[in-house]
């Protein structure tokens, strides 16, 4: 029995860290369910970092060369009435007026 148990320690001290982390808590000492256990963490690791880079690359195709904001300010995504949090056209917070941007604002306050 203490063989299976120090068999089992050395194998999880051979893990990469992110699974050693996850398995490690749970304290298995039976060998076969250990590296069966250890097998489904890589597998459902892989698949995340498969997923993950898929969704980036996906991202990046989207909003073109890391420019998420078009000559306006507005954000790429957004179309007009039905984007945004207050939706409609966007206006200047200080006048109320369409075309520039509060701290642009012809009205404002000079500081």
């Amino acid at each position: 029995m203490e063989a299976e148990e120090d068999k089992c320690v050395k194998f999880e001290n051979g893990l990469r860290p992110d699974i050693k982390q996850l398995i490690g808590f749970s304290e298995i000492r039976d060998f076969p369910t250990l590296v069966n256990k250890s097998r489904i963490c890589d597998k459902d690791s892989r698949a995340n970092a498969n997923y993950y880079k898929a969704v980036n690359e996906k991202k990046g195709k989207d909003f073109g060369k890391g420019k998420p904001y078009d000559k306006r300010g507005k954000k790429a995504d957004e179309s007009g009435s039905s984007g945004g949090k207050g939706g409609g056209d966007k206006n200047c917070f200080k006048c109320g007026l369409p075309g520039h941007r509060f701290f642009e604002c012809p009205k404002r306050d000079g500081k």
